[in-house]
């Protein structure tokens, strides 16, 4: 390294965008369903990265999310607000979660 001269210029990577502590993202599944269990690994690996709290509902137990979303399942909520149904995108939910675009 002797006689090499450091670069004028150094490109900083940018800090990868963090979603804000308070997030919370909701799996509405039921029992026996293989989208849902394929969703629940997306929401997991996503939320693990990310640190973002989240928790499944059995849409079987809860007559008020039945109602709501019993043609739809898996649904995924962030913040309580529907994200998706059916199939989960790892980065769409991602940039949902970061604000990113």
């Amino acid at each position: 390294m002797a006689g090499m001269t450091p670069p004028l210029f150094r490109r900083e990577s940018p800090a990868a965008p963090r979603p804000r502590p308070d997030r919370l993202v909701t799996l509405v599944r039921k029992p026996g369903c293989h989208l849902c269990d394929d969703a629940q690994a997306v929401v997991e690996k996503v939320c693990g990265e990310l640190g973002v709290t989240w928790e499944q509902k059995d849409i079987s137990q809860d007559p008020h999310l039945y109602d709501l979303y019993w043609e739809q399942i898996p649904v995924v909520l962030v913040d309580g607000a529907q994200h998706t149904f059916w199939r989960v995108n790892e980065e769409r939910l991602r940039k949902a979660l970061t604000g990113t675009d």
